[in-house]
Formats: structure tokens, sequence, C-alpha cells
């Protein structure tokens, strides 16, 4: 399936269908989404600000509404036949009974003004009044319902929703409660409570006719519905979107999209001031959207034609560009498998198709003959090779040789020729390694001595040098043939001068990932001209080369840049009063790593 899909994107064919919808096709999508979402945002914003103009107009009416109602509820308290009534309470059945009649009469001419569906006055002590308690069709238990005793306990109004389930009433009641104490004393007499049916609500709370569907709704601070515009859906329940809940905490005010049921609504809040409650309008964005939805089917049917005409255009170009380049392609695999001269592909057309084509064909043939080139010079190496290999020299004869030579002059008693012979059998076999790159530091350093002993011998001078290499530094890899260039140049250059004065120090130590390697002489430094062409790209110049001073820094200089990159280049501190310091380093190599490995990192 990852194979095709990934032929599917390479095909050059698929890739022009793909940039010709992405430039013609997208940008025509992305714009008709962008005016589809402006045009359902600016619908959004003026049913905003329309709905949130009839909630102020709502919420102030109905504000004014709950004044009046606690002016007059605060009436009905003022009344001093009630005080009387429920100053003392009855001693026996026949005083209960007279304070029965006497209180429904008074409440009778007092609620008659109150705006609500009904009023009730419960005495503090309602189980002191079984009659009236009756009479009212309450228990006399009620008072130790929550209700009742929360409102028993709080000073300030309280509004309670009740949903009765049976009997006359059986419709939900939002109940505004108040307890009351004495005109001259702090006595409580009573609770008062004014139930509002939905009747009343619906004077305030009535949606628009201008939108269809549109609810009202009035929502407590626990997100409890008091209210529902569309017959009581929801009222007494939790509000089925906790987004708005969540959302109302943010403001006073506001809108916001909601989905409830797979139904989507703008939805509009306002903050009562003093009351409980947030007016809410939901109006379902079908309602708002539906000339868009037109236009969309209109756009849609444009956009099939559309693209029928952009389909018609594809196969245009694929059947007269892409499918001749397919062609070439699939004539460059067979070329992979078979002879280059019977695939050799033609076209007599004039454009860049044509083209394409013969320069393919002209590539053919000029491959054709690299290949032949290839395969002549391939047999002339392997020739080369043989002549080379039928040249070479044994090293292990110069060695059996070497050792002849040593053994005949002990016999005759020349231990200083039989020393020198030894001292270059050791340089001859430490030097080529056994055609190996990478040796150790102690074979280094072995090499180093034979040359020095070598030296000594033919010169006949004694060349002081000190070694100074920590123990764990020895049997590390080393890249052959760095430490004699630069000894040899010390002697040659800085104490073959005075013997008796010159030093030489081989310094080796571990410092993180690195060897490092000071060569240290008390010499006359080495000239300017030395280290330019030292730090020069070019080859070095002939009066350079003919005095071979400096050839081995640059050797060994080169090749550790080769290895190992510029950050490992040498080192030189080096002037007529302070001698030579040459800084080496070298990084740990992994016992069985090798010189190609060296090179690919």
């Amino acid at each position: 399936m990852n194979k095709v899909s990934f032929r599917l994107a390479s095909s050059f064919r698929n890739r022009m269908i793909l940039i010709f919808f992405m430039i013609i096709i997208v940008p025509f999508l992305l714009f008709a989404y962008y005016a589809h979402i402006k045009s359902i945002e600016g619908i959004s914003n003026t049913n905003t600000k329309m709905s949130m103009s009839y909630l102020l107009q709502a919420r102030k009416n109905f504000e004014i509404y709950l004044g009046n109602l606690n002016d007059q509820v605060n009436d009905v308290i003022g009344n001093k036949e009630l005080q009387d009534l429920l100053e003392t309470e009855p001693l026996n059945l026949a005083e209960e009974e007279a304070f029965t009649v006497n209180l429904l009469t008074v409440l009778y001419h007092a609620t008659s003004t109150i705006d609500a569906f009904r009023v009730k006055v419960y005495p503090i002590k309602p189980t002191d009044y079984p009659s009236y308690m009756r009479t009212i069709d309450e228990s006399v238990r009620i008072g130790d319902q929550y209700w009742f005793q929360r409102s028993k306990a709080t000073v300030s109004p309280t509004w309670y929703l009740t949903m009765p389930m049976h009997g006359k009433y059986a419709k939900p009641l939002l109940s505004y409660v108040k307890r009351f104490s004495g005109l001259y004393d702090q006595k409580l007499r009573g609770i008062i409570a004014t139930d509002l049916s939905e009747d009343y609500l619906r004077r305030y709370f009535s949606p628009s006719d201008q939108l269809k569907d549109q609810k009202l709704l009035l929502i407590n601070e626990k997100g409890i519905v008091h209210y529902d515009s569309a017959v009581n859906e929801w009222t007494g329940k939790e509000f089925p979107s906790t987004a708005l809940i969540s959302y109302m905490k943010s403001g006073d005010e506001g809108s916001t999209s909601i989905t409830i049921e797979g139904e989507t609504y703008l939805a509009t809040y306002l903050k009562m001031a003093n009351h409980p409650w947030t007016i809410v309008s939901l109006t379902p964005l079908h309602e708002l959207t539906g000339t868009i939805d037109e236009i969309n089917r209109m756009l849609v049917i444009f956009l099939i034609g559309y693209l029928i005409c952009c389909i018609s255009v594809v196969f245009y170009i694929t059947a007269y560009y892409t499918q001749p380049i397919a062609h070439l392609v699939r004539l460059m695999r067979r070329l992979e498998a078979e002879n280059l001269h019977y695939l050799l592909p033609s076209s007599s057309r004039k454009d860049e198709v044509g083209w394409l084509y013969r320069g393919v064909s002209n590539l053919v043939q000029r491959i054709d003959g690299l290949i032949k080139e290839a395969a002549r010079s391939e047999r002339n190496k392997k020739a080369l090779e043989f002549q080379v290999l039928s040249h070479q020299i044994n090293p292990h004869f110069l060695y059996n040789t070497l050792e002849s030579i040593r053994w005949k002059a002990e016999n005759h008693g020349r231990s200083d020729i039989s020393e020198m012979v030894s001292a270059l059998g050791n340089l001859l076999r430490l030097s080529l390694n056994q055609g190996k790159e990478i040796t150790t530091l102690r074979r280094e350093i072995e090499q180093v001595k034979a040359y020095v002993s070598i030296e000594q011998a033919r010169m006949g001078k004694v060349v002081r040098i000190l070694y100074s290499c920590e123990t764990e530094t020895l049997d590390m890899p080393f890249l052959r043939l760095l430490l004699q260039p630069l000894v040899e140049n010390a002697i040659q250059h800085s104490v073959r001068d005075d013997f008796d004065k010159g030093k030489i120090m081989i310094a080796a130590r571990k410092i993180g990932e690195d060897i490092v390697i000071d060569i240290v002489d008390n010499g006359k430094g080495i000239p300017a001209s030395v280290l330019e062409q030292l730090e020069t790209e070019e080859e070095p110049s002939e009066k350079f080369s003919h005095t071979r001073r400096g050839v081995g820094l640059r050797n060994v200089n080169d090749r550790l840049k080769l290895y190992f990159g510029d950050r490992y280049k040498l080192e030189i501190k080096t002037g007529p009063e302070m001698g030579t310091t040459i800084t080496l380093r070298h990084p740990i190599l992994k016992e069985d790593q090798n010189i190609d490995s060296i090179g690919n990192e």
C-alpha cells in the first residue's frame, strides 16, 4: 500500500493534476469557505445585538416587576391586623380556629393587590396551627423542610423553584420567600411565600415572533433552569450544556455557539444585577443561516460544473504531454536491462517533448560510449596491477638480509655495525607496520628510538632526548609515522647546531578524548618562512622542497588534517630564545577501528 501511494505521489502526471487542483480549485474552495464563515459571523453578530437589546429590555421590565412585587409583599407584612394575629399563639382549639378565619380574611383583602399567582403566609411555628395549615392545604411538618429552615435563618429574601407533580397546580412555581418580624420588635412572626407561575414569567420572557424555535431561559447560579419558554422542557433540570455555564462565569453578558443534542444554537446571555438569575436566549443556527444554505447549494452546483471543465483540461494535458513523458520513463527503465542500441527513443515533435526525446537518445549513446571506455580502462588497470605485483620486493627478504649483515658484524667483533643494522631493521619494520596505517603509541616511540640510535651512530654524537609518556597512552591506537618526522626535524634543524647543549623532550598525556603529545627542543626555533609554507594550502615552493626544511612538519600536519579534520592540526610555538614546542593532538580511537572508518567519520 505504501509503495503504491509513493508511486502515485512521484508520478509527474499525478503531480501535475495535484498542482492544477492546488492552484485553481483550492483557492476557490478557500474563498467560498471564507465567505461562508464571514456570512455566518455577520448574521451571528447581528442576531447577538438584537438578542442583547431584547434581553436588556426584558431584564429592565422584569426587575421593575420584581421591585413592585417586593413593595406589595412589604405592604402585606406591614398590615397591623396580620401582625396582631401572629403576635400571640392560640391557647386552645377554639382560639386557633378563630385565628384561621381571621387570618384568611385579612389575607384575602391584603393580597388581592399583589400581582402574583398566589400568596401564602406561614406562622413561624406551623405545628401550633393545625387547622390553619389544613385550610391552606399544607402539612404542619412544613417547618422541617429545607427551604423553610433556610428562609427562617436568612434575612434576605430567597427564591425557590417547586415542581408539583400532581394536583390542581401541577406546574412549576417560582416562589419568592421572605421572613418577617414584628413592627416594633425583632421577634419573628412568620414567613410569606409569593408564587409566580409560568404565565407571569411569560409576560417578560416570550420568544420573538421573527425567530422560529427561539428559547428564553432563566438559569440560576448553579446552572439549574428556573424557567423555560418552550413548555418547561428543561425547567427544574440542569442546563444541558456545561460549556455555556462555564462561559457565563467569564462576564455579565456575552454570546457564543453551543451544541445541544446535535443541534447548534447561538446563545446570548445577560445576568441580572440584584437577583440570582441569568437570562439566556437560544436561537437555532439553522434558522439564521437558511439563506446561506441556499447560496451554498448553488455554489456546489457551480463547483461541480467548474470541476468538470477542469478535469477536461487535465485529460487534455495528460494525453498530449504527460503520456509521452510516461512512455519515455518506461523506455528508460527498459534500458537498464536491455541493449542500448535497440531501444533508442525517437520523436518527430518540434516542441519541448520532442527535444526531451532527442536529448535522451543522445544521452543513451553517450552512456554507451562511456561504458566501453570504462571497460578499456579496467583492462588497462588490471595490466598495470600485474606489472606492479611482478616488480614488488618482499619486505621479509630485506629483514633477512639485514639480519645476516648484523650476524656477520658480530662474528667479526663490530658491535657498532651490528647495533646500527639492528636499529635500521627495527626502523624499517616499524615504518612498514605490515602495511597498516594504525599502530600504537608504544611502537611509534620505539621507531623514534631506532631512528635516534641510527642518527647517533651516523653522526658520532649523543642526542639527549627524554621520554615522558603516561602509561595508559602507550597501547592506544595511533596513526603511524607521525612522531619520527617531528623528531627528525628537531635533530636536523635545532639540536644539530650544538649537541652538547641541545635537548629534546617527548611528553604524552591523555586529555579528554584526545592523546596530546608535546615535542620540545631548546634550539633556535623554526624560521617564519617555514611556518608560512606550513599554513598555506598550495604546493611547497621549489626552494622549500629542495632544502627539505619543514617537509616533515608539513606532511605530518597534512595527514592529521586529512584524517581527523582541521581541529587536529599541529600547534607550534617557536622563537630564537624559547626554542620550539610542537603540540600534536590525536583522537582516541577504538581498538578495531581502521583508517577507512576514520576518514568516513
